[in-house]
């Protein structure tokens, strides 16, 4: 059965919930080498922070010294990203769109954890062929994922033991999680994607990768670790517009 999308991050208490969240123990891995990984492949200094939410990754980006844009569907997640950063470019754009800028406009383009969300090839596709547009000659596209071990363990800051049901999942098909780094315990909806399909999503939307990257947890950190130190809960895909790029192969710290 295909997933149908539902924008469940149009919810103000949902809202009120990300807009607290910043870099917790496992969130920590999702952004811990992400400044290296752009030192590395990203050339220029603009950038699309595509499926922004409440800003968070706006900020970080903006931190690392890019100008970028932020852009979500859900007007109640921007208004708290603009309460927090109100000088800060925070547009709205409808389910499907990418904000209607000319070619050629960023050099990066960040999505994370932006695709847990999109729950079909289609979409997906169409998606990826409309932000590698945006990219300028030398752009990357960084995507920022769950890998579909993160539903069937436990972690620091999630738990998924009270959905068995996400063992039998396959790609396209809907899972369900309990954050534990906020006060809203209501289970966040997501659509499991595997490595492989994803790649078919980058091979059908004309990008090669260049990266992945799947973070682990080091003891020496200074949190709870639960299955982090031994089971990547994301990976991070850099991806390229031109399949003449050479590929670089698999990175796990």
């Amino acid at each position: 059965m295909t997933a149908e999308f539902r924008n469940v991050y149009q919810d103000g208490a949902r809202a009120d919930a990300y807009a607290e969240l910043e870099f917790p123990s496992t969130y920590y891995l999702a952004y811990r080498d992400l400044p290296a990984i752009l030192r590395t492949h990203v050339e220029g200094r603009t950038a699309l922070d595509f499926g922004c939410g409440t800003g968070r990754s706006t900020r970080f980006l903006r931190g690392l010294g890019f100008d970028v844009v932020g852009l979500d569907i859900s007007e109640q997640m921007l208004a708290r990203a603009r309460q927090r950063d109100p000088s800060g470019d925070y547009r709205l754009v409808a389910d499907g769109s990418v904000g209607g800028f000319p070619p050629d406009s960023f050099d990066l383009v960040l999505a994370a954890f932006t695709f847990d969300n999109i729950p079909t090839m289609q979409q997906k596709v169409a998606l990826f062929r409309s932000l590698e547009l945006l990219l300028r000659s030398q752009g990357r596209i960084v995507t920022v994922v769950s890998t579909p071990e993160i539903y069937v363990n436990e972690w620091a800051s999630f738990s998924t033991s009270a959905f068995p049901e996400n063992r039998t999942a396959r790609s396209g098909e809907t899972v369900r999680i309990v954050m534990l780094d906020v006060e809203d315990h209501r289970p966040v909806e997501d659509t499991v994607w595997s490595d492989a399909a994803y790649h078919e999503v980058y091979q059908r939307s004309g990008l090669v990768v260049l990266d992945t990257h799947r973070p682990l947890g080091l003891p020496t950190e200074p949190f709870r670790w639960v299955s982090e130190t031994a089971i990547a809960p994301w990976a991070t895909y850099v991806l390229g517009a031109s399949a003449s790029l050479p590929r670089q192969g698999i990175t796990t710290t």
